[in-house]
């Protein structure tokens, strides 16, 4: 039996790569389904996030009919990209120290986050519910939560960590200096929406608009933060008001586009206007930024922001690899007696894995 992590992130691929193969929280039992089923796998969990996609998986044997697993993870697209130069693979200790390290916040565009113990969680859950995961992935990826847990009650890795939505928010305040007298509006009432409009009150925005499919949860985002809610058939109307719009929703597609911002421009007599898009699979159509005073960022413009952000709690870094050791070796004694051969498989470096255009 091998133990193996297979995947992209935003250290190794851009965000227009990602987004072929992100997959919707929804679908990641259906697609891990398959994706155990393409790559012969006895059990599979497929973590998908706005900044990686990585399957985990165990077999009775790596073979080359392996290097055809992503392919049901692509959406539909005209084109066929290469993904293996953006492809890496850990296998035995060195997949289970990265899932406690990608668990815990450790490999995060924003160091120490906390969201993403909780999409951890998600996926895990989702391959559990549909009989994916046995007796390695179980006890891998409990143990997982519960190291996140442990760094983050024990280390300062996550005092002032900041999430992605609320790194957006940082970035209109760079652009605009001043929020106070700004009008922002949120298209999209998900975590990371929550965690915008959360820091735009701190921050003092002047005026806060929510619009969401969900008109319910759009209201009552809004109301919990004195903002007002916007019918999610009505947002390009409104957007007229706004200075700043932070676009994160679940959409698989995009759904703002070139034609109807310069009509929201024409509306607010072409003042400056900022578009952060922090989806994954993009929300705004990327020649938006063609549009005179329209400044269009996506979630990789993000990171500038995070390396100033990380400074102060990289001397955590140190403690926190110290626990994901000790708790690498405690499992991997748990579910390989002798890890000789059991656990630490010969999974050929290059793999070449190809993308095909295959709908997920």
């Amino acid at each position: 039996m091998s133990i193996f992590v297979a995947g992209l992130s935003y250290k190794t691929a851009p965000v227009e790569l990602r987004e072929k193969l992100a997959v919707h929280a929804s679908k990641l039992g259906c697609c891990g389904c398959r994706v155990k089923l393409a790559g012969n796998l006895s059990e599979a969990v497929l973590v998908s996030t706005c900044n990686r996609v990585e399957i985990y998986g165990v077999t009775p044997k790596v073979n080359g009919n392996i290097n055809h697993i992503f392919q049901h993870l692509s959406r539909s697209t005209d084109t066929d990209p290469d993904i293996s130069p953006y492809l890496y693979v850990k296998e035995g200790s060195e997949a289970v120290r990265h899932l406690f390290s990608v668990a815990s916040g450790l490999d995060s565009l924003v160091l120490g986050e906390t969201e993403i113990t909780g999409q951890v969680k998600q996926a895990y859950q989702a391959a559990q519910s549909v009989k994916l995961t046995g007796r390695v992935l179980n006890r891998v990826f409990q143990t997982a939560l519960q190291t996140a847990k442990e760094i983050r009650t024990q280390t300062n890795i996550g005092r002032g960590a900041t999430s992605v939505g609320s790194v957006a928010v940082e970035l209109a305040e760079r652009i605009f200096k001043e929020l106070s007298d700004k009008t922002v509006m949120i298209i999209g009432a998900g975590k990371m929406g929550e965690a915008c409009v959360r820091h735009l009150a701190k921050k003092g925005a002047r005026s806060v608009l929510v619009s969401n499919r969900s008109f319910e949860r759009a209201q009552s985002l809004a109301a919990e933060f004195g903002g007002r809610a916007i019918h999610f058939n009505d947002c390009l109307t409104a957007m007229a008001e706004a200075d700043i719009v932070v676009c994160s929703t679940g959409c698989p597609h995009t759904i703002l586009h070139r034609e109807e911002i310069v009509q929201v421009m024409a509306a607010r007599r072409n003042q400056p206007l900022a578009l952060v898009d922090i989806a994954v699979p993009r929300n705004i159509a990327t020649d938006v930024q063609e549009i005179n005073n329209v400044y269009l960022y996506d979630v990789d413009d993000l990171e500038i922001i995070v390396r100033a952000n990380v400074k102060h709690r990289e001397q955590e870094v140190v403690r926190c690899e110290s626990i994901i050791s000790e708790r690498t070796d405690a499992v991997l004694a748990k579910i390989a007696p002798s890890r000789e051969g059991l656990y630490e498989p010969k999974i050929p470096s290059r793999l070449g894995w190809a993308l095909s255009a295959a709908a997920a």
